[in-house]
């Protein structure tokens, strides 16, 4: 075939006669052969067809063939050195003179820009549909920003010039606080609020900053109106009568104002830490506001909060619940994890995410790490059989006493090892990795379990399966909570099951809540779920887990 044929259609025609196939040399040369190149046989041609479209392919050669009618399909096309294109494909049935179709004839047309749109519009439609629209998610209670948007506020304002930070505790007034409910303060809050909406200046930005606390940012203000406007603010919250779905009260309110300039080592958490540090003094001195002009030292902030820490642990202001773990295996309870509470003076049992936030940045977390994974000890040794899971921070894994402490206290309550697992935090960010690792081959070697939490969410998760010796994988409930409705998070969880299999590691999956995700779960090989429809975290009775 001459070569000015390049420039001609691409073709094909096969007869089933000899089963033999002549296409062009403009197809040949479109995958990549030299013109004079010949292949006869169907095999042969399949070869050429990206596997993914070998299905569809056939079925196009098919209807043709069968219905006698031409057929129009787009398919890939592999080239020789590994590369594939598109194109669409007419395929005609070839007829004998009485009828019966004796053979196709293929034209093809390279149409891989066409495609090439097709589907990067298809993947941004994708990416529109699983990407979270924005970070500035509200706090579900108040609506206000959340305290890591406040934080990241509060960097933006101290890089563009100075202001002031004020913290306001807000809580029933004594006489209204007698058996106050925890969703009464929750009411009260969401209300306080929307008060200092109505009053704060404008420009002036506020978020949740703790389970009773409302920062307000004061970006640009000079410290003498930044003084007044927090005696106003406390004063306004102090003199509301609030009315509530159920009842009406008065509140307590206490500031703590902070003021930042961009010179200052101190950054937005610092800052925070110095503000809640003054509403407490606010309190205990019984006075509106505590006014910190400067941002404490680091050493000085370190000291107060351990002194916190210390005081808290020693009036028993951390408790611990526990929450079911389920084996799909056994349909049986094996397991329990224990979470830390913080005794909140007004609200209760409260989550400990921003005091062990605090307490890592300030370097003060070992002390709690270690009077939970005491407890957790005392508890196994009254409970025999039950596999126990104990949070750990990623700071106090890295700390060189936590091994020795945690072989003394095994050998001091005469545990049996394997009911304990050591739960590394993955948004944690482990201070020591050689540490880390001495200590988790350590824990392995008494014979202890090691489990990564919140896998997906954080930092470096396939790493960590392969610097430490993880038993256990807890894929996070971000993935979860939405499963059945979400075939990318499908995909994601199913992916995790599949390596973590591959590492010869557990899985388990937190945040199930009804029984279409528990039974799409131990379709996709997950081996234990924890979540409200195995059971909510309880209060821990004395000795002993809580009845499920």
């Amino acid at each position: 075939m001459p070569l000015d044929d390049l420039s001609g259609p691409a073709w094909f025609n096969y007869t089933a006669s000899g089963d033999q196939i002549v296409w062009s040399a403009a197809l040949r040369a479109m995958l990549g052969h030299p013109p004079a190149q010949d292949e006869v046989s169907r095999k042969v041609l399949a070869r050429y067809v990206h596997r993914d479209d070998h299905a569809k392919a056939l079925g196009a050669i098919t209807q043709a063939w069968t219905a006698r009618v031409p057929v129009r399909v787009t398919v890939r096309l592999m080239r020789a050195d590994g590369g594939w294109f598109d194109v669409d494909c007419r395929i005609e049935p070839v007829k004998s003179p009485d009828g019966t179709v004796r053979g196709i004839r293929g034209t093809v047309t390279d149409v891989s820009a066409r495609e090439r749109a097709r589907r990067e519009m298809a993947r941004l439609a994708r990416r529109g549909e699983t990407v979270q629209a924005s970070l500035v998610d509200p706090d579900p209670a108040t609506g206000l920003l959340t305290r890591a948007r406040f934080a990241d506020e509060i960097d933006r304002a101290q890089r563009r010039g100075g202001g002031a930070i004020l913290i306001i505790r807000v809580q029933p007034a004594r006489e209204d606080a007698a058996g106050t409910r925890p969703e009464l303060s929750a009411d009260l809050l969401h209300r306080a609020a929307r008060v200092l909406e109505g009053v704060v200046q404008e420009g002036a930005l506020l978020g949740r900053v703790g389970t009773s606390e409302i920062g307000l940012l004061l970006g640009g203000t000079s410290w003498p109106t930044a003084r007044r406007e927090a005696e106003l603010l406390v004063q306004a919250l102090r003199s509301q009568t609030f009315v509530l779905p159920d009842t009406w009260l008065r509140a307590q309110a206490w500031g703590g104002l902070v003021r930042f300039t961009p010179d200052a080592e101190a950054g937005s958490h610092e800052v925070l830490i110095d503000a809640e540090h003054a509403w407490r003094e606010s309190r205990d001195a019984d006075r509106p506001v505590t006014f910190v002009a400067h941002p404490v030292p680091v050493r000085d902030r370190q000291g107060s909060y351990r002194s916190r820490v210390a005081d808290a642990l020693g009036t028993d202001r951390f408790t611990l619940y526990a929450q079911p773990i389920l084996e799909l295996q056994t349909n049986a309870v094996t397991r329990h994890e224990l979470l830390l509470r913080v005794l909140d003076e007004s609200d209760g049992p409260q989550s400990p995410t921003q005091v062990l936030d605090i307490a890592e940045r300030l370097d003060a977390v070992y002390d709690i790490d270690l009077w939970v994974v005491e407890r957790a000890m005392q508890l196994a040794a009254g409970q025999p059989g039950m596999c126990l899971q104990i949070n750990l921070s990623g700071r106090s894994v890295g700390d060189p006493r936590l091994t020795e402490e945690v072989e003394r206290l095994i050998e001091r309550y005469d545990v049996d090892p394997a009911q304990l697992t050591f739960e590394i935090t993955e948004t944690a960010l482990i201070g020591n990795l050689s540490e880390a690792r001495r200590f988790a081959d350590r824990v392995r070697d008494l014979g202890c379990e090691l489990a990564l939490d919140d896998f997906g969410s954080g930092y470096a998760s396939f790493r960590y399966l392969r610097i430490f010796p993880i038993d256990l994988v807890k894929i996070d409930g971000e993935y979860v909570v939405d499963l059945v409705a979400n075939p990318q998070d499908q995909v994601l969880v199913r992916a995790l099951v599949q390596v973590c299999q591959a590492y010869g590691i557990h899985t388990v999956a937190e945040f199930v809540q009804d029984e279409p995700t528990l039974r799409l779960l131990r379709e996709l090989g997950v081996d234990y779920v924890q979540g409200y429809l195995i059971g909510r975290p309880a209060p821990l009775l004395p000795g002993r887990l809580p009845s499920p």
